[in-house]
């Protein structure tokens, strides 16, 4: 149901109290980054509806999550959301948010690493997550000369886990994305062998069910608007949406503040542009043979929500 006028300035007045026929929307968040946003920004007050929310360690479990019906809406990159639809999972992607920085996504190698182009990966180990942006990225980056993934040998583990095998010699190479970038860069003086900037939409896919879009519509537009506003904030004020990152992930403050400083963060369209391109990852994919059969990504979308959206420059007034 709506969320009549009354019912919408008691909710908003009381900040506490939530309209009776709203139901609460359940939000997957990977390392409380939405959360922490949305409570840095402020707009995770005077909600009219419950958020529960369901803390995942990646993109992999977030979207099994979202395949079971078990969460209503999560955050997905590009290639994580393909493989979610190539499950079966009935999503919606109505909201976008592009980001562009130095290294949002990038594939490094070792400071004294003898690896100088994306050619001498031939051979060699590259670590990164299974179905990740990062995987992504890397047969992206192989394409590039000409490679493909069956040139390399892929070790698929958690960022955590990642860089220990990148310090230790394991692998030849990472492919990766910020902050880690910026982790492995700054503290390990790891190289940028080449960046996701060019390759990549670096684009992150809010995607709700679409049992959710049918029952929870109005909680669902109010959160994307709300999102929107957190975004553009942080835009702004990137030392305090550094402070809140820092303090759930346990890295330096200045790793965060220099990601954060040099990240710009606007939102997309959901329009034929974005999924076409969607379109190509999941046909990368299915050549790469990790996708065993053809996905029409269009599908996974909902040109509906474009309506509820406003650009930044207003959305941050």
């Amino acid at each position: 149901m709506r969320l009549t006028l009354p019912l919408l300035l008691i909710a908003l007045l009381s900040g506490i109290t939530y309209a009776d026929d709203l139901q609460p929307l359940r939000v997957a968040n990977q390392k409380s980054t939405i959360k922490a946003l949305l409570e840095a920004s402020g707009e995770s007050k005077n909600v009219p509806y419950e958020i529960r929310w369901s803390e995942f360690p990646s993109a992999s479990p977030l979207g099994e999550a979202l395949n079971a019906g078990a969460v209503d809406i999560g955050a997905l990159g590009d290639a994580p959301y393909v493989f979610a639809l190539g499950a079966g999972a009935s999503l919606k992607v109505v909201s976008i948010i592009h980001s562009e920085g130095r290294n949002t996504t990038a594939l490094v190698v070792p400071k004294d690493s003898p690896i100088k182009t994306v050619a001498d990966l031939k051979g060699k180990k590259i670590v990164t997550g299974r179905g990740s942006i990062g995987h992504y990225l890397a047969i992206k980056a192989l394409a590039t000369a000409g490679l493909t993934s069956q040139d390399v040998q892929f070790i698929f583990l958690l960022p955590s886990e990642s860089r220990l095998v990148l310090d230790n010699g394991t692998a030849d190479a990472w492919a990766t994305w910020d902050p880690y970038t910026t982790v492995v860069t700054s503290q390990s003086q790891a190289r940028v062998l080449i960046s996701g900037n060019k390759l990549l939409s670096n684009h992150l896919y809010l995607a709700a069910t679409s049992q959710a879009i049918a029952d929870k519509r109005p909680q669902l537009d109010d959160f994307v608007a709300r999102l929107d506003r957190a975004y553009a904030w942080a835009n702004v004020h990137p030392n305090e949406y550094a402070a809140a990152q820092a303090k759930i992930t346990g890295l330096p403050l200045a790793v965060h503040v220099e990601v954060a400083k040099d990240t710009h963060l606007t939102p997309v369209a959901i329009d034929d542009a974005v999924i076409s391109g969607l379109q190509a990852t999941a046909d990368t994919y299915q050549k790469e043979g990790l996708l065993l059969t053809h996905i029409d990504v269009s599908q996974g979308f909902d040109k509906s929500f474009n309506a509820k959206r406003a650009p930044f420059s207003q959305a941050s007034r």
